[in-house]
Parts: C-alpha cells; structure tokens; sequence
C-alpha cells in the first residue's frame, strides 16, 4: 500500500514514558492534519476524551462551542466560506444526537463535512449503556455516509475515505462513529494515499469537456429570450467568472437562487437578482415569459418553482446538474446535463459566437425591474415613515462594509431581507441555510465563517425568534474573540409565522408574540458590546459603533413588528401569482 508517513509520536502518553502509544484517537488527529485540517468545532464529553487527551499534540485549533448543534453549524459556516471540509466533534448520545440539525442542513445544501462522534466501548455497544445511541442510524438519512469505526487499524482509512466522500462529487456530510476503546488501543496501520481508498460505489463525475455543449450553444443562438437561472453549485465549483464569461458572451441575464447569491455582483448589467417565492417581481416575470431556461448547478426546488405545471410555461428548460438524480426530479428537463457546473460553463464559452446584444429582450426586463424598484415595500426606510424597517437596516449595513462583507442569515423574513437588499459583489459572501430551513443557523454559521475567513468583515442577520434558538454561542464568540458583528431584527414576533397567519389564516394569530431579554443586557452579560436602535436616524451610529469594536459586537434594532416580506408566492401557487401588494 503506497501510505502516507506516520508523524513521529509526542510525549504526553502514559506517566513516566517518552513516546506517547500511537492509539486510535492520535491516529485520528493525525488523519485530520493529513487533510489539511486546521480547525474543529467541537464539546467534549466521555468517550471522545480519549482524542481531546491528544489533541494538543496537534496543530488543531478546537473551538468549545456551547451546543453542539452550534458546532455542525459553525462547521458548515466554516466549509461554505473556504470550500473546505468542516469538522465538527461531540461525544456519544446526546452530544452526537445535537449534530444532527446541523448535517441535515449541510446535506441539503451540498455542504462537504465530517462529523466524529464517540460511542461507548465495542463491550457495550447493544446494551442500552449510558449515553449510548445508534448515532449511524439516526444520521444515515441524511449524511451522504455513515459509519461505526470498530477496529483500530481501520482508523486512518476511515477518515481518509471519510474527506473523499464529503467533498468529492456532490459533496454533503459524512458521520464517523469511534466506540471509546478503538480510540484507546494502539494500531500501526499506516495513512492511505490517494489510490488506496476503498469506495467503489462512490460517484465521480466524468470531469472535463462537457459534449452536450454543443446542444446548448445552439439553442442559446436560436432562443430571443433566455435566461441562466444560477444556483450555489457555481459556486461549489468555483465558476463564477465562467459564468460571467458566459453570460457577456451570449447577452444572456443571469438570475440567481438564494444559495446562488454571489455567482455575479449584483451591480452587473448582466445581474437580474434573486428569484422565488420572496424574490423580485422582476425575476420571477423573466422565468415567466423567457423561451430558455437554463438552470446551473441548482435543484428547481419548490421554492424556486412554485406549482411546476406554471413554472417557465414558454420556455424550453435546461437542467446542468453534477447530481443525476437531480435532473428531472422536480420540473421537466428538455435537455439535462450531468456535469460539473465549471466544466460545463468552460466547453459552453469554447462553443459560444459572440451575440448581439438582445434589445427587445433588455427593454422588457428593465421595464419590469422599474415597476419592480417602486413598488411600497421596497425602499430604504420608507416602508413606513419615521419607522424603522428592515430592508432599512440591511442596506445600511451593505453600504457600510462596501458590500464585500461575509454575511450569514438566519431563517424567516430575516433571511429574505439580507437576501434582497444587502447588495452582494463577490461569491462565498452569502452563508444561509436554504433548503432544511434551520432557525438558529445564522449566529454559528457566522462564527464559522469568521474563522475561516477572518479577512472579512462577518456579520449574521437575524431575528429574535431564531437568535434565541442560539444565542448561547455569545458565550463562543467573547471566550474566543471571534469578531462577528450580529443585527438582530427584532420585531417581537415569529415575523414569518405572524405574516402566514395575516395573510393565509385570515388573521387568526397564535403562538406569533414572542417574548426575549433585553439583548443589550444579555450582550453586558457575557462582555461584550450591544447597542440598540429604535428610529432610523440610530441605524448608521450603532452600525459604525459595532464595527469598531474588535471582537463581537450586537445591535438589537427594533423594527415595526407589522412590516410583512413582499413580494410573497402563496402555497400552492406559482410565480406569476405573487402577491405584491402591502403597506
């Protein structure tokens, strides 16, 4: 077997020796390293004390968040900023169970993590023992692997296999299982190199040029009116500029999904914005009438989509897609393509003539785009006068940082508004949890990213409802000095729940009223900064007052608790019923 070397053991085993036993839990960490591996978010517990025993042994920087869901999610902050493999760390039972959250958001947002776990003793295992769970099974549905590591020497193989799945392909999230005694007992077994791992059933895109190019080059030169619909698997494969080249080449507008915000810098020409259920009028009117869709690196998920028997009526509709299983899941694919989205941009612009620029097309989307900009519910503050409104409080906060900020949203009508109005310009800025829709995602995603990117400006925009699920990573954020800057859109209410029920319950409020600390105490607290804003004319000072401060800082800005997210794509319909009315 062609192996990687084994580093040299440390001192720190056992009392009285000079070379530490090379046992399971140092074979781990070094499998981890071997991975280029830097950081793992983790809490510790019994039968992972085995690895925390060694970890200091290793270049690993662990941060001890406050829960362990905030640890999966600061993991996939961490991997969605960098394009690196997050790791998160918990013990067995309920440590373990507390990650799940967090790998069911990872898995449906391809985002490639390891999840380690401890579990009690081999002995044990089937006993009922304490805080012993069937943590692979509960995490098989959604992980793209899961395991139970029962042999020593099966350790460095494991991780090393465990990193090739999670980021190759589509990537996704992987759970390793470590019974406390396979971390105990020496092993020798060398590191596996690259032609070592054992996964035939693993699936590897054909990568290179895309053939089915062709087809599409020449329904792009025959269509008048299309349209790219760009998701986050752009991003994934580090297109972007692919796409931009495309898209200038062709004429074509390019509309993006809520995890493909950032493929273009929404200030290009080219850039329509974001489309669905909350996106712009504008956008959604183009997928409504353009006679090609081509959809890259995306899923037409429902909330792209709406009801499929309406969705893009006119238009012939391409699916490029790395995942087979996802073309033609949800809507009809005239041509689908099963390809890396990098890829496939590249053999499209070698194909490519240069195109005139489509005039009547470009007339009627910026009429609609017109249209869409003077609508009431759109415009900074002035949804209602002299009140502070969110759409407000964002923008102010993308023109402060230059709108090159990383920014993660939480979920609800936060997450709407950091969407639409924040203005983004680069990829990897955009961090949210889109399709398992996970309140209390955005504050540890955030410190996530921070630490993978710590040369941008992080900051998390969110609501009370969901700050509250996970507000104890204040605690993580002032023991580490994390500098994460956090807007908390408070409104008092369940905003997207309150805005259902006035609109879809005929006003039958319940259970929307939502009653929280003081958040400027609770920031004094845990020592840190808070600062809170009631009128407009306080946004911009406490925006610059956060910003100053070096490490975390929070605004609790008091928003009008009626200002409701339009335009909205009512359950059940499709994109050319939106409401978009609202005062």
């Amino acid at each position: 077997m062609a192996s990687l070397p084994i580093p040299a053991a440390q001192p720190g085993g056992d009392p009285g020796s000079e070379v530490a036993p090379r046992i399971g839990a140092r074979a781990l960490c070094e499998g981890l390293v071997a991975r280029g591996v830097t950081t793992i978010f983790g809490y510790p517990g019994g039968t992972v004390l085995p690895i925390y025993d060694v970890l200091r042994e290793f270049p690993l920087r662990h941060i001890l968040v406050r829960h362990e869901q905030g640890a999966a999610h600061a993991a996939d902050g961490f991997s969605r900023v960098t394009g690196e493999v997050g790791v998160a760390m918990a013990t067995s039972g309920p440590g373990a169970i507390n990650l799940i959250t967090g790998l069911a958001t990872a898995m449906m947002d391809s985002v490639p993590m390891v999840a380690i776990t401890g579990n009690v003793p081999r002995a044990l295992l089937g006993r009922d023992a304490f805080q012993e769970t069937d943590i692979v099974g509960i995490a098989l549905p959604v992980t793209k692997y899961a395991a139970l590591v029962t042999d020593p020497d099966e350790v460095p193989l494991a991780i090393a296999e465990a990193f090739e799945i999670a980021s190759t392909g589509r990537p996704g999230p992987v759970l390793l299982d470590f019974p406390k005694d396979v971390l105990q007992i020496e092993t020798s077994a060398p590191h596996p190199g690259p032609g070592d791992l054992r996964l035939p059933g693993l699936l590897r895109p054909v990568r290179g040029d895309v053939p089915e190019a062709d087809e599409l080059a020449e329904m792009i030169a025959a269509a008048e009116r299309p349209l790219i619909l760009a998701g986050h698997g752009v991003q994934i494969a580090g297109a972007t500029e692919l796409l931009r080249e495309v898209a200038e080449r062709s004429e074509i507008p390019v509309a993006h999904t809520l995890l493909g915000i950032g493929n273009m810098d929404e200030t290009h020409r080219l850039s329509l914005g974001y489309a669905g259920m909350h996106g712009w009028m504008h956008v959604n009117k183009a997928i409504q009438h353009c006679d090609l869709l081509i959809g890259i690196g995306m899923r037409y998920d429902d909330r792209i989509t709406g009801k499929t028997s309406t969705f893009a009526p006119r238009a012939r509709i391409v699916h490029v897609d790395v995942d087979r299983s996802e073309i033609g899941k949800n809507v009809r694919a005239d041509l689908g393509i099963v390809a890396d989205a990098g890829d496939l941009l590249a053999a499209l612009g070698r194909r490519l003539p240069q195109s005139p620029r489509r005039d009547a097309w470009w007339a009627e989307l910026e009429a609609w785009r017109e249209v869409s900009l003077q609508r009431s519910w759109h415009g900074s503050g002035a949804w209602r006068q002299g009140r502070l409104s969110a759409d407000y409080v964002v923008e102010q906060i993308g023109e402060a940082t230059g709108h090159t900020a990383t920014l993660a949203s939480d979920v609800g009508q936060n997450q709407m508004w950091a969407a639409r109005y924040f203005g983004f310009r680069r990829p990897f800025a955009h961090v949210s949890s889109g399709g398992l829709g996970t309140m209390g995602y955005g504050v540890p995603a955030a410190m996530g990213a921070a630490v993978g990117r710590p040369e941008h400006e992080t900051w998390a925009i969110t609501g009370d409802g969901g700050f509250q699920m996970t507000m104890q990573e204040l605690a993580t954020l002032v023991a580490e000095q994390i500098p994460v800057k956090i807007a908390v859109l408070n409104n008092h209410k369940l905003g997207m729940i309150r805005q259902w029920q006035e609109i879809i319950y005929e006003g039958n409020f319940h259970s929307a009223e939502l009653f929280g600390p003081d958040l400027v105490r609770l920031c004094e607290a845990y020592g840190m900064p808070g600062f809170r804003a009631t009128t407009p004319e306080e946004v911009v000072d406490c925006i610059a007052a956060a910003r100053a401060a070096p490490g975390p800082a929070l605004i609790d800005f008091q928003l009008d608790d009626a200002q409701n997210v339009y335009p909205m794509m009512l359950p059940g319909k499709g994109l050319s019923d939106m409401v978009e009315g609202g005062s």
